[in-house]
């Protein structure tokens, strides 16, 4: 019997039952990338790995097609909880039933509740996956999964090409989910005057302040726990020549570990030397980013502005 408390989330959509089970059943296209083994019968095994934050074992217990898939984690590691084991001999439930014109699914990951150490943030990845990724794909046929290894580690080696942008680094003695977490959180280190959404690959959301800085910013990469990149879409500084300098730019934020500890490397690629506001920006980039961000991270205590 299912307890309430089990993290759950649902999406309906206008696909029928067997395009959902058929979505549901691609997790390369929706999840991650980098799972290994099939993910498409009963009594299949496969394996997920993300970095060094987390590698699980499912195996498919139920399998309905177009109403049912339950996998059993059998085994887990965390590098970000105490009980590095958190989510095994847990289960995760897709039941999908038609409603009306519409098709429901309904995701419940049963055994992750309040009470365990991963719950905030392996519930809100869920509901990334589920309500951003997996919809996505049902209804698009392209999805947002964790790429693989091989793509995230090449998009490293591009630091050389923003070289002579803004860049600040630090490390942190918190877990990389927790510094990506953080980052999405605009408007609790960056500016209170905060519009829209920041989580997702495609969202959207601007920030104002006062009648100095105005900027819209739309989420081109977000690689859980691992980066998140911001192209400046629209811009105005009201204390430069150009006030659109900022249009066009991009804020890069790389998450990585090094000696133990997790790496923030923040960008803000275009924004050089040459350009006029990059006194003034460097500054503020510090201010929001060293003195707020940072904070945020580690205290749980930000300083936004808010006038």
């Amino acid at each position: 019997m299912m307890n309430a408390q089990n993290y759950t989330a649902s999406i309906q959509v206008r696909q029928s039952p067997e395009e959902v089970f058929r979505a549901v059943t691609n997790v390369r296209g929706w999840w991650s990338e980098q799972i290994e083994g099939r993910t498409d019968g009963l009594d299949e095994t496969f394996h997920y790995h993300y970095q060094d934050v987390h590698r699980s074992r499912m195996k498919i217990v139920e399998f309905v097609p177009d109403s049912k898939v339950v996998w059993l984690v059998e085994e887990n590691y965390f590098n970000f909880t105490k009980d590095a084991s958190e989510w095994t001999g847990t289960r995760i439930s897709f039941d999908i039933s038609k409603k009306a014109d519409q098709t429901e699914l309904v995701f419940t990951h049963i055994g992750l509740v309040p009470t365990e150490e991963c719950y905030n943030i392996c519930s809100d990845s869920w509901g990334n996956y589920i309500r951003g990724s997996l919809k996505a794909l049902i209804e698009t046929g392209k999805g947002n999964p964790n790429p693989y290894q091989a793509a995230i580690d090449s998009a490293g080696k591009k630091k050389s090409e923003q070289s002579r942008s803004y860049q600040v680094s630090f490390l942190l003695d918190k877990a990389p989910a927790t510094v990506y977490r953080a980052i999405c959180e605009v408007d609790q280190w960056w500016c209170t005057h905060f519009n829209g959404a920041s989580a997702n690959t495609g969202d959207e959301f601007d920030v104002t302040f006062g009648d100095v800085h105005y900027s819209k910013h739309k989420v081109v990469e977000a690689v859980p726990f691992k980066r998140i990149i911001w192209l400046v879409t629209d811009s105005k500084l009201s204390f430069l020549k150009d006030q659109q300098e900022w249009t066009g730019t991009k804020n890069i934020f790389e998450i990585d570990t090094l000696e133990g500890k997790t790496r923030l490397t923040f960008t803000h690629q275009g924004l050089e030397p040459e350009v006029e506001c990059y006194e003034a920006c460097t500054k503020g980039w510090q201010q929001f980013i060293a003195d707020s961000l940072v904070p945020y991270i580690q205290e749980g205590k930000g300083n936004p502005f808010r006038g």
